[in-house]
This record gives C-alpha cells, structure tokens and sequence, in this order.
C-alpha cells in the first residue's frame, strides 16, 4: 500500500524541489519509506519555527538505505543511524491542486 508522509522541508531546499531542479530527498530512515510513496513536502522556517503555507508532492521512485557515516555524516560510532536516499518526481504543488 502507498503512504504519503508529510515532512517539513527548509526554504532553501523548498525552492528547487518546486522548481523540479532537486530530484533527490535524504531523510532519517525514522518510518517505513517505499517506492510509490508520496511526500507532502511543507516549507518549513527553522527560525520561525512555523509553516509557511506551501507545499509540494513528490513521488518516491527509487530508494537505497545508507548507514550515516557512508554519507560523510559526523555520528558517533556507537550510532548506526540510517538514511533514506530517495529519487523524488515532483507531481504537483498544492496550489496547482486547488488553485
């Protein structure tokens, strides 16, 4: 069965992913990820710590599942904190949904 989560996303990454330029989405391995999963991405303002009210649907084409430290990310090595690498098609934004 399909899923969609709905995960916050920075400006600066909010951007590309709408403009169809960002193809790709590294997150946590913190839920059960699968090809033909859709993301709601939801801009998010870390400062602000509040939505902006604009969001975009991905779908999920392709996923690999990568220890941290294969990253190059700093995590202590008594961590074995996983990611999701996952290929992203941009569908559509929200507002192209429901004008």
């Amino acid at each position: 069965m399909k899923d969609t989560h709905d995960l916050k996303i920075w400006p600066e990454y909010f951007g590309p992913v709408k403009d169809r330029i960002k193809t790709f989405e590294v997150r946590v391995f913190d839920r059960d990820f699968k090809v033909g999963d859709r993301l709601r991405l939801m801009e998010w303002l870390p400062a602000a710590e509040e939505y902006t009210g604009r969001s975009v649907l991905v779908d999920v084409n392709y996923i690999t599942i990568l220890n941290g430290r294969l990253l190059g990310f700093d995590i202590p090595e008594n961590q074995t904190e996983r990611y999701a690498v996952m290929a992203i098609e941009r569908t559509h934004t929200l507002g192209e949904l429901f004008g």
